[in-house]
């Protein structure tokens, strides 16, 4: 584990209403830090990893908070350059009952969004380690940050550093600026060893439509491989919403060659379910590292998303010591 993990991506402030009220109706919003790649950063340097963050932050107390808040949780941020701009927000409004959540982007002339690929330098960044996480959030962002992301997995792969990319597609964030979605992340996909998708994703970039009522996602799966020959690996979750509070969640990881999916989990008294993807996607990239079984790599992703959504904040805390508790069933306070 001493060969490090790297993670690209924007650094966010998340501002929420407090409990489950209405953006518009305390006089306080809850501070959390966050973002998708710094979300699974947090979550494998939890588990003893080596992670290293790199982004842009604003050169002000708000950027320098976010660096202090990663690193405290054992991120190393020397990479996190500090640069004119403002820090990127992105408001939250938590549902309840039969009212879903909402969340409201203020990313603008971010200090991130405002980068380009000048601004990095992606072989020095990239020597000597082990794997490179990376987000469709942040091609959504524009076209400089979406040059950004595909030169750094060019670079990765030229120098045999396994690329770990997770769709994580917001149409908002798209059509903002009007991206060729489709063909940026199919190029993505293409690049990538392990990709975080579902046959909802691999229609967008293929224009294939999959029977939601003939195993989708098997289907998707397979017409990944036949398409884009350097995935190892695909994995995605598998959501049912009875209310805001009552989920059904399962995962599911297939390989060129086998396939597991686990039991699906009821989910009651959720707490905060942002960043649950982030946290399944830390879980099966903690038993990839490791060489695990694919049953192992979705269980423990779907340990980890089901605890995040115990959690207040973007990003899973939990330890080894945790998904073992979980997975073994352990409900009863332990001592």
């Amino acid at each position: 584990m001493n060969k490090p993990c790297v993670f690209f991506g924007e650094l966010l402030l998340r501002l929420g209403a407090p409990g489950h009220e209405l953006l518009t109706q305390s006089p306080r919003l809850d501070v959390h830090y966050g973002g998708a790649e710094a979300n699974v950063a947090t979550g494998l340097a939890h588990l003893g990893h080596s992670c290293r963050m790199a982004s842009f932050v604003p050169a002000n107390a708000l950027g320098r908070s976010a660096k202090a808040t990663l690193r405290g949780r054992g991120v190393d941020c020397s990479a996190v350059v500090e640069r004119p701009g403002r820090m990127g927000l992105y408001f939250l409004e938590t549902g309840a009952g039969p009212r879903a959540s909402a969340i409201i982007y203020d990313r603008e002339r971010s200090a991130f969004a405002m980068a380009g690929p000048a601004d990095i330098d992606w072989p020095k960044l990239l020597d000597g380690a082990r794997l490179l996480h990376l987000s469709g959030i942040t091609c959504a962002l524009g076209a400089e940050s979406s040059a950004m992301v595909l030169e750094g997995a060019r670079v990765a792969r030229s120098l045999g550093v396994t690329v770990s990319f997770d769709v994580n597609y917001r149409a908002s964030l798209w059509e903002r600026w009007g991206g060729d979605s489709a063909t940026i992340i199919g190029t993505m996909m293409d690049a990538s060893d392990v990709l975080f998708a579902n046959h909802v994703d691999f229609s967008l970039v293929s224009g294939q439509k999959f029977n939601p009522n003939d195993d989708p996602d098997d289907r998707a799966a397979a017409m990944a491989f036949e398409r884009w020959p350097n995935l190892k690996l695909i994995a995605s979750t598998i959501r049912n919403i009875a209310s805001a509070e009552h989920h059904r969640l399962a995962g599911q990881v297939y390989a060129r060659d086998a396939a597991h999916r686990t039991d699906a989990l009821e989910l009651t008294g959720i707490v905060d379910r942002i960043g649950a993807g982030d946290a399944f996607a830390t879980g099966v990239l903690h038993a990839f590292l490791k060489q695990n079984s694919l049953k192992v790599m979705a269980e423990t992703g779907i340990a980890l998303a089901a605890l995040k959504h115990t959690l207040p904040g973007d990003a899973s805390l939990f330890s080894q010591a945790d998904i073992d508790a979980f997975v073994a069933g352990t409900r009863d306070v332990r001592r």
